[in-house]
């Protein structure tokens, strides 16, 4: 009886579930649940990939049914359940839960509602392009291959994976007795902090946080830099760089608010308008929570609450009752509802087969140590296989040189084995090189045809050269690995979608929740202010008549017009020299048949009687360094530090002292080198140096910038210019032209200026408006005094010489008149304005780049 038993053990039942939980728990840690450091995926994913990728589904291919995907991922690679297998492949496909999809789906692949996606015969998915660049070179024996689960395949432990895909898709996994929670980058960063690794390897995770600002959600939001929190030893509560913690160690969590904003209904109720979540947020179960807590009475002051998120994006419509306050009911909405909630990182991930905790220097250099040796098998693999082409073509030139004896040879020959060995014989060729000699067609035996062969030899010998030169150089073999990250982030980066914000531990104020965007804001003479989006105006070519901004009334002109920020600051200055300050955003939001509000009804606006703005600017700070340039309307100029305008009371302060037959009427942001231009109604023009003009305290009076050639004569004009930009000048009749800077040398403060353009009586009019233009000028907005607004390129105004009278730019009403120009970048200003390499553009200019005037 025992010898049919076979072979059996008395082994302890402890030994035995010990030992095999051990083995389920490694299998499940290595082979599932934990993704590899160097293509950032899980053996679930890597199937998908590669199959995907031998099944010839590129990008550019048709779309093939997941059903079929499936079945052959399962069938050579994958020995677990297709439901299992088809859930990884969609979620590479939802752009919600990748930040850079690698599947390219067609049909439901599931929504953030928690829609799950349709049966996998319905579906259609391919690759898409980032997904090839992690397949890329795999053919080139840059990887190694193992057998699959019952031998019969050989399917590959890693991808090459030209980029980061572990930091910039991140993972998400639970194995056994631990967990990994990898949250998604932005590729632009991962790159350029990857190539500042490979530049200087002493650099520690903190400097990485230079380039890598925090991770980039799919789903966008608010994610808060700092947190605070209680310390455990001194009982104090203190405040931490959350993102920084989090890189140096592997181990944190940053808070992450969703994207809301303030509407005003049409009832005149105000609504708050959720257009991002916080990454893995369930729409559907969201929306169903808030309505628990109104009905609840947890949350109070919530009048209506409803989903009109559509195909053009998310959209929740929170409206608040007229007697609550929004701001307590946003703050309540982020205390008890998944619009805020905390992301938490582990960043765990197999290292040699081993699960490691990872800093944020670690997994890149893991990264780059990988990609090292990819490069090397790579150049290894294309060195032999030029080397073996170069070897034939060498075959093939002995035979072109010996032609007449080659053909002798082989027709003496009795067979082509007889025929390989003699060629081998007489001419030393080897046997790979007789075969090909052989092979060739006799159409090669032409004069171009030899050309062909001599011109690919020289070339395979310039290939090899180079590759030989890499391989001996590990400094070239990383140059390379920079140059396909920098082509990489050109390529796919895109802009980033979560936004970085300071402290989470603070309540939400008024100018949090307003919208960051771009409006138009114009100013009448008797005082009426309003804003609009900047789409209202839709483009029109040069002399068109444009639409009406602004409906005045009887000798209610406009007098300026500029493009800013909600968040920016407006300083006005009225023409007796005090200067009030107001949020952009507290400006009405008005239509375009709408006059708007009196500016003296803005919060921090008290304006005396016969006292009008007669210049604005916009800013979004008041950092030191800079200057604010003032110009009166009889040539008077002065020059005062920006910081000393950083707290304007309600009452006004003053700005610069005025004669009492004069008033100011421009101001600009100088940054202390730069030059000025003043131009006057009768065409004259003065260029000068700003140093020339010393800064003075807030009450000084001025010097004198441009002398004027008569008591008719004014100021129509100042702005602070760049050297290469060209000036826009406008008469009152509609004549208008674009004038290179240039043609106008600097002279010193005081002259009476040169010609800036010529006149033709009432045919041209007086000099209206002058616009300084940029390269990064896209648009233009045009207005006048009845309210007619043009918006148009730049590039469609022409260029002229000084002398010129230019063309027709706008055509207007009878007895109407041009009064200002506004140029910005379409789509445009960014937030905070413009980059520190760029300069304010015209007459009224914030730094952002919006003029008023």
């Amino acid at each position: 009886m025992t010898d049919n038993l076979g072979n059996v053990r008395a082994v302890r039942i402890e030994d035995e579930m010990r030992t095999s939980y051990l083995d389920y728990a490694m299998s499940v840690i290595v082979a599932r649940a934990l993704p590899d450091v160097r293509d950032g995926l899980k053996p679930v994913h890597r199937r998908i990939l590669y199959t995907m990728g031998e099944m010839g589904l590129s990008s550019t291919s048709s779309y093939r049914k997941c059903a079929a995907i499936v079945g052959e991922v399962m069938g050579k690679y994958h020995p677990h359940g297709d439901i299992a297998l088809y859930d990884a492949l969609v979620r590479l496909a939802q752009d919600f839960s990748m930040r850079y999809p690698l599947v390219d789906g067609q049909g439901n692949f599931g929504s953030i509602d928690g829609d799950s996606a349709a049966a996998m015969r319905y579906t259609e998915a391919r690759l898409t392009g980032i997904a090839a660049e992690i397949l890329a070179d795999i053919d080139k024996d840059t990887v190694d291959f193992a057998d699959n689960y019952d031998g019969t395949q050989k399917e590959p432990t890693v991808l090459p994976a030209r980029l980061p895909n572990l930091l910039i898709n991140g993972s998400s996994g639970i194995a056994v007795g631990m967990a990994t929670n990898i949250p998604p980058h932005h590729l632009g960063e991962v790159c350029d902090a990857a190539r500042a690794l490979i530049e200087n390897p002493e650099l520690t995770s903190d400097d990485l946080c230079k380039f890598v600002h925090g991770p980039d959600f799919p789903t966008g939001g608010i994610m808060f830099r700092y947190e605070t929190r209680r310390n455990p030893i001194t009982g104090e509560n203190e405040t931490i760089d959350a993102i920084r913690e989090t890189y140096a160690h592997g181990r944190g969590r940053v808070v992450i608010r969703a994207q809301v904003a303030f509407e005003e209904t049409r009832l005149g109720r105000m609504a708050i308008i959720v257009t991002e979540l916080p990454y893995q947020v369930n729409k559907a179960s969201l929306l169903e929570k808030m309505a628990e807590m109104v009905s609840g009475k947890k949350i109070e002051g919530i009048a209506d609450l409803r989903d009109e998120s559509d195909r053009d994006g998310m959209r929740i419509y929170i409206e608040i009752k007229r007697d609550a306050d929004p701001h307590r009911v946003l703050n309540n909405l982020f205390k008890h509802t998944a619009m805020q909630v905390a992301f938490n990182t582990n960043m765990l991930a197999l290292v040699d087969g081993q699960p490691q905790t990872l800093s944020l220097k670690s997994v890149l250099q893991h990264y780059i140590d990988f990609r090292r040796d990819i490069v090397r098998r790579r150049t290894e693999f294309d060195l032999a296989k030029a080397r073996a082409r170069a070897h034939i073509l060498e075959g093939l030139k002995i035979a072109l040189d010996n032609l007449d004896e080659v053909i002798k040879t082989i027709r003496e020959s009795a067979d082509v084995e007889r025929a390989r060995n003699n060629l081998i014989s007489r001419f030393g060729l080897s046997e790979i090189q007789a075969q090909a000699i052989l092979d060739m067609r006799l159409a090669r035996l032409a004069a171009l045809e030899r050309k062909k062969i001599e011109d690919e030899y020289l070339e395979i010998i310039q290939v090899i050269a180079e590759l030989e030169e890499i391989l001996a150089n590990p400094s070239r073999i990383l140059a390379v690995i920079k140059d396909e990250l920098l082509a990489l982030k050109a390529k796919y980066a895109g802009p980033r979608r979560t936004r970085i914000a300071d402290d989470s531990s603070r309540e939400m104020t008024d100018e949090d929740l307003i919208a960051d965007e771009d409006v138009v804001v114009t100013i009448s003479r008797r005082g009426y202010i309003k804003r609009q989006p900047v789409a209202t105006y839709r483009r029109q070519q040069r002399g068109g008549k444009g639409i009406i901004g602004h409906v005045t009334r009887e000798e209610d002109a406009i007098e300026h017009l500029l493009v800013a920020n909600t968040h920016d600051w407006a300083l006005f200055f009225t023409n007796r020299g005090r200067v009030f300050s107001a949020k952009v955003h507290t400006i009405v939001d008005a239509s375009r048949q709408a006059k708007g509000i009196a500016i003296i009804n803005l919060p921090g606006v008290q304006v005396e009687p016969g006292e009008v703005p007669m210049a604005t600017i916009t800013l979004p700070d008041f950092a030191a360094g800079k200057f604010l340039v003032m110009a009166t309307r009889n040539g008077i100029v002065k020059k005062t530090p920006l910081e000393q305008f950083d707290r304007v009371r309600s009452s006004g302060i003053i700005a610069i002292t005025i004669a009492s037959d004069d008033e100011l009427a421009w101001v600009d942001v100088a940054t202390g080198q730069d030059d000025v231009i003043v131009a006057t109604a009768q065409g004259k023009i003065a260029r000068f140096p700003e140093a020339e003009v010393r800064p003075m305290g807030r009450p000084a009076g001025g010097v004198i910038g441009i002398r004027l050639a008569s008591k008719t004569d004014r100021v129509v004009g100042m702005s602070v210019v760049q050297p290469t930009a060209d000036l826009l000048v406008l008469t009152e009749t509609g004549y208008g032209k674009r004038v290179a800077l240039t043609e106008f040398r600097p002279m010193h403060r005081g002259s009476q200026g040169v010609r800036l353009i010529s006149l033709e009586g009432k045919r041209t009019g007086d000099v209206a408006a002058v616009q300084q233009v940029t390269e990064l000028d896209e648009e233009l907005l045009l207005i006048s005094a009845q309210g007619q607004v043009v918006r148009t390129e730049t590039n469609t105004i022409n260029r002229y010489s000084s002398g010129a009278r230019g063309v027709i730019v706008m055509r207007l009403h009878e007895a109407d008149k041009v009064v200002g120009i506004a140029a910005f970048r379409a789509g445009l200003a960014q937030r905070g304005g413009l980059a520190d390499n760029e300069a304010p553009i015209g007459p009224d200019a914030s730094p952002s780049g919006e003029p008023i005037k």
